[in-house]
């Protein structure tokens, strides 16, 4: 019986046995198989002198304690090393989609993030609630069943829901809206299942489902995909259905709510929207101070100036800044990270890295520089026009030069001088150019300068309601006006750019 058990479980490996080619699945023995990818070459040549050449001296129970070190065989195209028990037995439909459960205390709570404090104090209520659900129900009141979070890439979403796993002590399980469908019919609606019935289990808990508009989108009658409902449709079922589901809170983020299915997020199933923006000036120099405290950096770096200068970057792309800008202090060799080294990453991500290979002769590199200097004298001489930070004409991307404005603060709104003051700063190089070289030997340079004036004076026209012939009336789509009226808009647009190249040849 002993003889027949090692034969039936390691049937390629007993002495004196022809391998039966019901085995022949992989290209390489499976002795070698192991050496060469594990290193079992040691345990090999100890199982072999104990189990494989049959001893029969030794008992059943010593047998079996040898053959659980050994890895599973599964028929298959090649041999599998399984490495979870729990999953031998299971089949593709029947396991759970690939949810990771996090432990509590390895999360950072929410007062460690600094994302918008409404954001953090909505979230904040849910961490009451899993703490303490009696204070709630007490009153009649119902608990939350879910919380979506909106907001653009990077901006703290999923550290915001692993923040309230980790102030409440509780379980928390992470799963992707693309990990539960697959190509078999059915698969995404038992995943649901599995997921919701190990969360009840050991509820109090939460589920987070990231990028939610993956399996929670709207659905459409499509022959392409008849079953493809299946997946959100348990989904509804399990978070308001028949059957109570107390204690799992299910928090969801997304990038675009406008795709999400009108029954997913009805209350009831999503009781609380959390919108977390971009940070202001003020998020933005509360994160660049937490990760340049994981760094080296000089006493002298202020993170308020590269704050301002970052409008609309997220908690993400200030990581990365911070990361480019330690990066390349270790390439010059320098021990710790300055100032420079942030302007530096800053102006890479914004505008492109150097090209210092590209050869640029004399006579343009002075076009270059009397054209970044008429930017430079508009923006320093024009009253409502923003700070300047840095004036340079090292090429990057599509530019000979640039000329860097720092604004104060978040501008929340645009007054009719700071537009104007934008169009002014930016026909600075062209009339610069003017000025110095002559009108037969201006260059075409100031293109994009052109279609930024332009498109700033377009809007004043046909959405800021700022021009006194056409009034506050807006044009949304103006390939559809009269030709009457896209005369009209054409002509102040005209008037607005005419007038800024009069006063700026007035000017310098």
């Amino acid at each position: 019986q002993i003889d027949q058990l090692v034969d039936s479980l390691l049937p390629g490996f007993c002495k004196g046995k022809r391998v039966s080619s019901h085995w022949h699945t992989s290209h390489v023995s499976a002795q070698s198989f192991f050496e060469n990818k594990y290193g079992y070459l040691d345990m090999f040549s100890t199982l072999r002198s104990s189990c494989l050449y049959r001893q029969h001296s030794r008992t059943l129970k010593s047998i079996c304690s040898d053959l659980q070190c050994w890895p599973v065989f599964i028929q298959s195209r090649g041999f599998k090393t399984l490495k979870s028990r729990t999953r031998r037995l299971q089949s593709t439909s029947e396991r759970l989609a690939e949810t990771q459960h996090i432990a509590p205390s390895f999360v950072k709570v929410i007062r460690h993030y600094f994302v918008v404090e409404e954001a953090k104090q909505e979230l904040q209520e849910v961490v009451e609630f899993l703490k303490n659900p009696q204070k709630f129900t007490v009153l009649g009141g119902k608990l939350p069943k879910g919380i979506l979070l909106v907001g653009p890439p990077g901006t703290g979403k999923t550290l915001l829901a692993r923040a309230v796993a980790g102030e409440a002590d509780v379980p928390f399980y992470y799963a992707s809206g693309s990990e539960f469908d697959e190509m078999f019919v059915g698969v995404g609606a038992s995943r649901i299942r599995n997921l919701f019935r190990e969360a009840k289990a050991n509820a109090p808990c939460v589920i987070f489902i990231d990028e939610l508009d993956s399996v929670g989108g709207k659905r459409i009658e499509s022959p392409m995909h008849p079953y493809s409902r299946q997946t959100i449709n348990q989904l509804l079922a399990e978070m308001d259905g028949f059957k109570p589901n107390e204690g799992v809170i299910i928090i969801g983020a997304t990038n675009f709510p406008e795709a999400l299915d009108n029954a997913l997020i009805r209350p009831g199933r999503f009781d609380m929207q959390v919108t977390v923006p971009r940070p202001d000036v003020k998020g933005r120099t509360e994160i660049l101070k937490w990760y340049l405290n994981k760094i080296k950096f000089d006493q002298s770096v202020d993170p308020e100036i590269i704050a301002r200068g970052t409008v609309g970057f997220s908690g993400a792309e200030l990581e990365n800044l911070v990361n480019q800008a330690a990066l390349k202090a270790a390439v010059d060799g320098k021990e710790m990270v300055t100032m420079k080294e942030l302007e530096f990453s800053k102006d890479k991500i914004l505008m492109g890295p150097e090209r210092r290979s590209v050869e640029i002769d004399n006579k343009n590199k002075t076009i270059t520089a009397y054209h970044e200097s008429g930017h430079a004298i508009i923006a320093y001489y024009t009253k409502d026009a923003m700070p300047i930070n840095k004036a340079t004409i090292m090429p990057r991307g599509p530019t000979l030069g640039h000329v860097s404005l720092l604004p104060e603060n978040d501008r929340w709104n645009e007054t009719r001088a700071q537009l104007l003051a934008q169009m002014d700063v930016s026909m600075g190089g062209r009339v610069a150019e003017e000025l110095i070289f002559g009108t037969d030997h201006i260059t075409t340079g100031a293109s994009s300068d052109f279609d930024n004036a332009t498109k700033i004076a377009k809007r004043m026209v046909t959405k800021f309601g700022m021009s006194e012939k056409l009034g506050v009336m807006t044009y949304s789509d103006t390939g559809k006006l009269s030709p009457e009226t896209q005369s009209a808009i054409e002509q102040e647009i005209r008037i607005l750019l005419r007038v800024i190249i009069l006063m700026k040849h007035k000017g310098l």
